[in-house]
């Protein structure tokens, strides 16, 4: 499967992993969340800004995809000195081998300026202290393969599913046998295509994957 099993955060949807350190009085508390999409990871900071909504700052950073990918990520100082909390924690994001991963780093001051290379170290260090804790799961990144076929090859496509790691999702039996599997993606080709030579012609096969959803 290689890679296409990945690991992410080990939470509930909304669920908050929370860890803690103190940097010369400020309290920097980090609230890591599993965040696949653009939309679940604002949802996270959302959800944690208001629950600190009190304190001095909340700045983020997130990765809404596979570890190290940059089509959904984004950060943001919230008020602290231009490049001193934001882009500092998403290069640990970024770096950390796990994906789908939001980190919000809430601070209350405590009355000690810690200068630009103290932000920057203490922002890094709240979301390397977090991570040291944090449970991860495997995720898998999926194909789906839609099928009517004859009931005659019913038992055949039994015989091939624990060989593709394959499950059936759905499954229907009226005058063709209708059936959704859901496999790694890169099993998905060379099970169509072995379905596609036992059926000849008699049926149809349809393979969706997350970058194509029509067949």
């Amino acid at each position: 499967m290689g890679a296409e099993l990945y690991p992410v955060p080990a939470l509930e949807p909304q669920q908050a992993h929370v860890s803690e350190i103190i940097v010369k009085k400020s309290r920097f508390i980090c609230s890591i969340g599993h965040t696949a999409g653009m939309d679940e990871c604002r949802n996270f900071i959302a959800k944690v800004s208001a629950q600190y909504a009190d304190a001095s700052h909340n700045c983020f950073a997130f990765n809404g995809s596979a570890p190290g990918a940059t089509a959904v990520c984004g950060c943001s100082d919230d008020g602290e000195p231009h490049g001193t909390a934001g882009q500092p924690m998403l290069n640990v994001v970024l770096h950390c081998g796990i994906g789908e991963l939001t980190a919000v780093v809430t601070r209350y001051f405590g009355g000690t300026l810690l200068g630009t290379g103290g932000l920057v170290k203490a922002y890094q260090d709240a979301v390397k202290s977090a991570l040291e804790t944090l449970q991860t799961a495997q995720r898998l990144i999926p194909a789906f393969i839609e099928l009517q076929l004859e009931h005659s090859i019913v038992g055949f496509l039994m015989h091939q599913l624990p060989k593709f790691n394959a499950e059936i999702i759905s499954q229907n039996f009226g005058v063709m046998a209708e059936f959704t599997l859901r496999l790694p993606q890169s099993e998905a080709p060379a099970l169509a295509a072995l379905l596609k030579e036992k059926m000849r012609g008699r049926g149809s096969l349809c393979v969706k994957t997350p970058q194509s959803q029509r067949c």
